[in-house]
């Protein structure tokens, strides 16, 4: 009998959540600086304002002593003369009042990498390092929100534009209150599409120049939460699969000028956007993968299933040999796989013939046949010319039984030696080949495990320290919930055990695999199974350094 025990809510965060601009604080900055660049010239002048809820709270102002003549274009053009810094504090003094002013606030300028790369300069040059703070250009605004609006886009005419009560004249703290005021107007505008949190408004001056930006809209009711979304076309049919911790922020990244060829041509079908929200990222996770193989589609390139799966199968014949099979039966014989190309499931079978004498030919042979040129080579212990006896044979095969089953060194440490012996000689082309074939072979051994473990383990409850449970039966994903949501009181089975020792499809080998790597998350506790968990003592040894 399984039982669930009411989960205790606790609240979750989520680090992509996006924060709504009337709860961001800004620090609105402007710099007067002796020349154009960093490396060689100084700051003169600090003017900050800082923001919260459109409401001032803080003003930062002052001369700065650039240690250096300012030259006289620069106080024609400022005002600021040698006298006026003379006595003025030094950028030393003035750094650490002005980093504790900003805060952790987005920073917010005209041009804002001219003043970010003066104050980066400064702050790592007295050793405090890059201001991590996100950054908002008012100049890249007003180029995506206005520009058909205005003859220019400098602060002057920009600030004349919203009719700011401040003029700017390049001094630090009338500019930076003029910009406030164009970048209050440029948000007013930004609200009008649909920019209400902080991650579309840092992402909002990439959009510039995409061409499907106008279906932004489809995305105006997705959820800020966990889940699939599912892309359509014009006739209903899904084009794209994709998972995301925040289905908002992650569907209208699509929308901010990514130029890749494929992307193009899919938000080119784009006409309808599909979500399911999800409990938690496992959750969404799986769901990703059964949607794909469900649907097929056409821009889920990477992930698509395969036409059929392959699978590696230790033939019943009285000499047992490998074969590549498409087709998984249940006749007792050994399998590994699924895998998703034929390729991959040959180069299994190779590595296995590195590590093993096992037969090669396909010839039924007898006492007058020549023996193969495996045998003749004698990489391959072949019956065709009836020197081999079945004993003799069957040693082989139990070998490979008990490294697949039991033992993964015995077919694992051959290939090691020989990459050694590889590595050793020089023969580099060799060697890439045969630890790619170590590891297929390793990883196949890995998932046939795994795929075991979860099979014999029947019904199990698990839970991450986040609160995040799952609920799995026989390696598939039945319920997923998170302790601020009521857990399911009772399940019934939704699956039966699979008779095979692998999965039968590539869709289930890879549910099962997300399982796995998320029930072995540092964190993540058994709660209860229906029968005992055991893995094997005797693990797959992981492919290291080829030293000694």
């Amino acid at each position: 009998m399984y039982r669930l025990r009411m989960a205790i809510p606790v609240q979750r965060t989520f680090d992509d959540l996006g924060t709504p601009l009337h709860e961001v604080r800004f620090c609105v900055l402007d710099l007067e600086t002796t020349g154009g660049s960093p490396a060689d010239c100084e700051i003169t002048e600090v003017g900050a304002v800082k923001y919260v809820g459109g409401e001032l709270v803080g003003t930062f102002d002052t001369l700065v002593n650039p240690g250096a003549p300012i030259p006289p274009t620069i106080t024609i053009l400022t005002g600021i003369t040698q006298a006026m810094v003379i006595d003025a504090p030094r950028i030393e003094e003035v750094l650490p009042s002005l980093l504790e002013f900003i805060g952790t606030a987005v920073i917010v300028g005209h041009n804002v990498r001219f003043d970010m790369s003066f104050l980066n300069a400064a702050a790592e040059r007295l050793g405090y390092g890059r201001l991590p703070n996100p950054t908002s250009d008012t100049l890249g605004l007003a180029r995506r929100l206005i520009r058909q609006e205005t003859r220019g886009l400098n602060l002057q005419a920009l600030a004349a534009h919203f009719r700011s009560p401040v003029t700017p004249n390049h001094r630090a703290l009338a500019d930076a209150r003029a910009t406030a005021h164009v970048f209050w107007g440029l948000l007013e505008r930004a609200g009008t599409i649909g920019v209400t949190d902080l991650d579309e408004l840092l992402r909002l001056p990439t959009a510039r120049g995409a061409p499907h930006y106008s279906k932004i809209e489809l995305t105006d009711r997705l959820p800020r939460k966990p889940g699939v979304y599912l892309f359509r076309d014009r006739h209903g049919n899904v084009i794209y699969v994709g998972k995301a911790k925040n289905l908002r922020t992650r569907v209208r990244s699509y929308f901010y000028g990514d130029h890749r060829r494929s992307v193009e041509q899919m938000m080119r079908d784009l006409a309808d956007i599909e979500n399911r929200v999800c409990s938690t990222e496992l959750e969404a996770e799986v769901t990703e993968i059964r949607l794909i193989h469900h649907h097929i589609p056409r821009y889920n390139r990477r992930s698509r299933p395969p036409k059929s799966p392959q699978f590696v199968k230790l033939t019943a014949e009285r000499f047992p040999r490998l074969s590549v099979v498409r087709t998984l039966r249940d006749d007792g014989c050994l399998y590994l796989g699924p895998f998703r190309s034929r390729r991959v499931a040959n180069a299994v079978v190779a590595a296995i013939w590195d590590a093993i004498p096992i037969r090669r030919c396909m010839t039924k042979g007898g006492k007058r046949s020549p023996a193969c040129s495996f045998a003749q080579l004698g990489v391959a212990l072949c019956p065709c010319d009836g020197s081999v006896t079945e004993p003799e044979y069957q040693a082989v095969v139990a070998r490979l039984r008990r490294g697949v089953e039991q033992q993964p060194a015995e077919l694992l440490e051959p290939l090691v030696t020989r990459l050694r012996e590889y590595a050793r000689t020089a023969r580099f082309e060799e060697a890439a080949d045969l630890r790619d074939r170590h590891r297929a072979l390793s990883q196949a051994l890995e998932h046939r495990r795994n795929w075991g473990v979860l099979r014999q383990a029947g019904l199990l409850w698990a839970e991450d320290h986040n609160g995040d449970s799952a609920l799995v039966e026989y390696g598939r994903l039945v319920a997923a919930w998170t302790n601020d949501e009521p857990a399911p009181l009772s399940t019934t089975a939704a699956t039966t055990a699979s008779p095979f020792l692998v999965p039968e499809s590539v869709a289930a080998s890879e549910e099962a695999g997300l399982v796995w790597r998320w029930l072995n998350r540092p964190g993540v506790r058994i709660i209860e199974s229906t029968n005992p968990i055991a893995t094997s003592r005797h693990p797959v040894p992981a492919l290291t350094s080829l030293a000694g």
